[in-house]
């Protein structure tokens, strides 16, 4: 079996869903199985429905309105006959997620946010899915949430390996075209889970392993994966191959085009991965599997924007030891921060943080009753793999100032303002 992953800027309109099928029959339909995310921004507009249900419930159903509209829309340019069936099968998604927030007792974020923003691949995939059938490709449905199964840590749930691996290996079975939603799974309770945003891709790196499958297929608007985002860095070139030990680490460093969970089941089964242009499939774009670190070698400029930078001294002019370094990770576990670099001397801790949960007060808080503390807020990470003298003038000549660095044999990381 083959794994395609199609993400949400891939379908984003009906264009993007007739050119999803013209890919999947080049490719070969057959003994297929298609990971779909949202479609376009919905994830986007889906959380903006979270946020106003807690702060400002007045605009839910007119954010609920605009998100029908948008799929229908898609809708009607798809289907001829069978678009009044097709809209009211979706009506019946919105249907329940209103239930759902008119129902609701829990005041946990966390728990709301992945019963809400499920809907976006529930109602991609169920489209894509009449659409292929429309068009002659006997295609299978299939809700991830009864296979892809998790703990309850919402918005970031961990995977159980044992009870999905059973779950997927009896629904998927013979050789249709399977089609099913990336980045949710359900917790014991059955209640929505979800696997972290950009999580799709780690979706079908589970559904391959799994089901051992042949190899995994990322469609993107890229070529493949370039050495830089080309959003943000000028001149960016293509690596053709990569191996999977570099693919981890360029992933770990925050490099989008791969989710960091997703080659690591890959990897335990040497399941080769590809990511491709899905406006033009039949380039090679890149490969990545057992090998050569890259090909070609070049310097790979990995940047993440809106970082604090806290700095951490001892009160009493002591050394920070084991101790104080047990605690300071402890906080940082406590107040879900996720750490980007460290760096510590005898007197003083450094570490650069993503603030995902917005709790930083929090552990500035918890952290002055110990220590003083410097906060830099809205600070740049920048990782170079691979540097040179050249691509450290790259980024010191521009005009940032440094706060912090640091650099192995093959990595070099600066934090700047």
């Amino acid at each position: 079996m083959k794994v395609f992953k199609f993400g949400g800027a891939s379908v984003k309109d009906a264009k993007g869903v007739a050119n999803l099928k013209r890919v999947v029959q080049q490719q070969g339909a057959e003994n297929t199985l298609i990971v779909v995310s949202a479609m376009g921004k919905m994830t986007n507009a889906l959380e903006d429905v979270v946020v106003a249900y807690f702060d400002e419930e007045e605009k839910t159903a007119g954010l609920l309105t605009a998100i029908q509209a948008y799929h229908f829309d898609i809708i009607d340019v798809l289907f001829l006959k069978e678009s009044e069936t097709i809209k009211n099968e979706i009506l019946g998604f919105i249907e329940e997620l209103k239930t759902f927030l008119h129902s609701n007792k829990s005041p946990n974020r966390s728990f709301v946010y992945d019963q809400v923003v499920c809907v976006g691949e529930l109602i991609s995939t169920h489209i894509i899915a009449a659409y292929l059938n429309a068009q002659g490709i006997p295609t299978q449905w299939l809700d991830a949430r009864s296979a892809v199964k998790t703990n309850a840590y919402y918005r970031g749930a961990d995977l159980d390996w044992e009870a999905t691996k059973k779950q997927i290996k009896t629904q998927v079975r013979g050789k249709p075209t399977y089609i099913t939603q990336g980045f949710i799974g359900s917790d014991s309770n059955n209640f929505t889970t979800t696997l972290g945003r950009e999580g799709s891709d780690y979706t079908a790196a589970i559904y391959a392993y799994a089901l051992d499958a042949e190899s995994v297929t990322i469609w993107k608007d890229v070529p493949g994966v370039l050495n830089a985002d080309p959003r943000i860095f000028d001149s960016t070139q293509l690596l053709h191959q990569i191996s999977y030990r570099e693919a981890i680490e360029l992933a770990f460093y925050g490099a989008s085009v791969i989710h960091p969970k997703t080659l690591q089941p890959l990897q335990r089964k040497e399941i080769p991965l590809f990511v491709k242009s899905f406006l033009n499939p039949e380039n090679p774009g890149t490969s990545v599997s057992k090998g050569q670190a890259l090909i070609p070698k070049l310097p790979c400029f990995i940047l993440k924007k809106d970082q604090i930078l806290l700095r951490l001294f001892s009160l009493d002019f002591s050394f920070i030891v084991e101790d104080n370094i047990s605690q300071i990770f402890s906080l940082l576990h406590r107040h879900q921060m996720r750490v980007e670099l460290i760096q510590n001397s005898a007197i003083s801790f450094s570490v650069c943080i993503y603030n995902k949960y917005n709790r930083l007060e929090e552990l500035v808080k918890a952290l002055e009753s110990t220590f003083k503390v410097t906060v830099h807020l809205g600070v740049n990470l920048y990782t170079i793999r691979h540097f040179d003298q050249a691509a450290i003038d790259r980024i010191r000549n521009n005009g940032k100032k440094i706060l912090l660095e640091q650099r192995t044999q093959e990595t070099l990381q600066l934090v700047t303002a």
